[in-house]
């Protein structure tokens, strides 16, 4: 046994005697880490793949932890759309990246306790499969999240995207390039300001699916950048969102 195990040993132990001498149930050592990432969740954007998922704030016993320092992602890959026949198997899962929460790469963003990942080295066509992996300080590993899998299909075409500024709102003209075979569900709308780069989460929390909007949530004298992607439901299924459309800028306007 080693010295971590034996340390985690104690530890349970401990938990499990209470204040008053009377034993409790005992925690196991395995419980005693991080639980797994939860609302584990894939996606194709454009050419690349979002993966999204939340960080777990408790171990497997149900405690609260004081927080990971990382994830570890791993992903499985198949030629030509191959379906996944053993989700729950691990051996085919290689290594994708290793994420310090204090020094997040330009690939990841935080959102809370929610990680939004960005697989830009897939080929249209293959299948790929994500885990994460919390590890704590002490380079503890946590439990493995469940699989998230994405047929991923040719980049679609981009949308077209118009901006009018008014005293209160600035409003968007959506027009999409929809492929024969493909339907639209609707729109995401993205936003930033200053020089950071663009949200990986849109700004709307449902598809927009009329052919205008309005966004009120606007701080005056500060100029926005907005980009929009269709959300389809390619002939080969799976929700994919399109490339990315032209860049427009904007900020409310002085009152007249």
């Amino acid at each position: 046994m080693n010295r971590f195990r034996l340390v985690l040993l104690a530890v349970a132990v401990a938990a499990s005697t209470t204040a008053c001498g009377r034993k409790a149930a005992l925690i196991y050592p395995d419980m005693l880490i991080p639980a797994a990432p939860s609302d584990v969740s894939v996606q194709q954007s454009g050419p690349a793949v979002k993966l999204i998922f939340t960080l777990p704030d408790k171990d497997r016993a149900g405690r609260t932890l004081p927080g990971v320092a990382g994830v570890k992602i791993s992903r499985r890959s198949a030629e030509g759309g191959q379906k996944d026949v053993c989700p729950a198997c691990t051996a085919d899962y290689r290594l994708l990246e290793t994420i310090y929460l204090e020094h997040l790469p330009p690939v990841v963003q935080r959102f809370g306790n929610r990680l939004v990942v960005l697989d830009s080295d897939v080929i249209a066509g293959n299948t790929y499969s994500y885990r994460a992996t919390p590890f704590t300080a002490d380079g503890v590993e946590g439990a493995l999240s469940v699989p998230a899998e994405v047929q991923t299909v040719s980049a679609l075409p981009a949308p077209e995207l118009t901006i009018d500024a008014f005293p209160t709102e600035v409003r968007f003209s959506l027009k999409a390039n929809l492929p024969a075979t493909a339907k639209l569900l609707g729109f995401n709308l993205y936003r930033s300001s200053g020089t950071g780069s663009r949200s990986y989460l849109p700004l709307n929390r449902e598809p927009l699916t009329g052919g205008t909007y309005a966004d009120a949530t606007l701080e005056r004298g500060v100029k926005y950048r907005y980009s929009a992607r269709m959300l389809i439901l390619p002939a080969s299924g799976g929700v994919v969102e399109s490339l990315e459309s032209n860049v427009v800028e904007g900020m409310l306007k002085d009152d007249e």
